[in-house]
């Protein structure tokens, strides 16, 4: 049943802890219920301009949302096809991310288990691009099922059609914002195999490749994120907060000649070459610092959290500070991963 809440508080929708209000929020459970709240928005039954969000953990709000919140519970895992080697899967928008990576571990499908521990639901996972430690939710996907929340259209967008790069796709472009995610399909492998090219995975299988299992996979990605990562019901935040730079290769090269051992990593599309956003930051003396109640967080200088009662604006003003430092530093720009508002 359609779920329609008035003045409605998003303090528990967003992983930073903001307490913002939204006139309206909606939780729907199938298509035939977006349809119908699609129709609410056209006639002005629900406030406009609309968002939609998913787990909250890719958003900060910086003040409250004038019109309608949308957050999908549509649920299900769908086996469409299976052979020797592979296994097609339809995933509901408002499934748990990490959920589905424990049920994929848990049945012996391959492919997600270096995405484990992310947060977030599978709709947002296909909006973002997902990524960490080698592997992009792109590599899996095959289709996603959306409907136009404009014309009340459904339309399933091929893998080849999605514009997939790091951390992008053709629905966090403006004009393609109208597509709300349905249901993502997904080919899952049934034969054993591995990433653990990663550094941080290879050295943490490097003396006992003989034990690796899709379990203990996921249980070392899991470890090496809460050592580097907060825990979002402890101390608010929304990860990665930026992305990693992708400067020339001439950039990089003039960057040398003063620290001669900044990490990077070569793009396969030649685009470039990948900085450590995280490591531009620390550099800038950044890391454990705070700007009132807003701060980097001291494990992992790409993570920036709320210590307690920070606004969207404190931690806004924290990110212009960082992104300014690293801009005058080393004359890189940071990009916002987060989505703010």
């Amino acid at each position: 049943m359609l779920r329609i809440e008035r003045d409605y508080s998003l303090l528990g929708h967003n992983t930073f802890g903001i307490d913002v209000r939204t006139s309206a929020f909606v939780e729907y459970h199938s298509e035939e219920e977006l349809s119908e709240t699609a129709a609410m928005l056209a006639d002005g039954r629900l406030p406009s301009p609309w968002l939609h969000i998913g787990g909250g953990s890719n958003l900060l709000f910086t003040k409250d949302w004038p019109g309608t919140v949308l957050h999908s519970r549509i649920t299900g895992l769908e086996v469409l096809y299976s052979d020797a080697d592979t296994v097609t899967v339809r995933v509901g928008s408002g499934v748990v991310w990490d959920d589905f990576v424990g049920e994929c571990v848990d049945r012996g499908w391959y492919g997600a288990e270096n995405l484990s521990g992310i947060p977030g639901e599978v709709g947002a996972a296909a909006v973002q691009n997902i990524g960490a430690y080698g592997t992009e939710v792109k590599d899996l996907i095959l289709s996603v099922e959306t409907l136009n929340v404009g014309n009340g259209k459904r339309r399933v967008f091929e893998a080849a059609e999605c514009g997939y790069g790091y951390r992008r796709s053709i629905f966090k472009q403006s004009e393609n914002k109208r597509y709300v995610v349905l249901s993502v399909t997904m080919r899952m492998g049934l034969k054993e195999h591995y990433n653990l090219e990663y550094k941080a995975l290879s050295t943490f299988f490097k003396d006992n490749m003989q034990d690796v299992s899709l379990r203990l996979v996921r249980e070392a990605v899991l470890s090496i994120r809460d050592s580097k990562l907060p825990d979002p019901a402890v101390i608010g935040s929304a990860g990665s907060f930026f992305t990693n730079p992708v400067v020339p290769v001439a950039k990089l090269q003039e960057l040398q000649q003063q620290w001669p051992d900044i990490p990077y990593y070569a793009q396969t599309d030649g685009t470039g070459v990948k900085l450590s956003a995280g490591w531009l930051i620390e550099q800038c003396g950044w890391k454990g610092r705070s700007l009132g109640r807003a701060g980097v967080y001291d494990r992992q200088a790409l993570v920036l959290v709320n210590l307690g009662g920070a606004s969207g604006a404190d931690i806004k003003r924290l990110a212009e500070a960082v992104r300014s430092d690293v801009r005058s530093r080393f004359g890189v720009d940071l990009h916002p991963e987060v989505n703010i508002l």
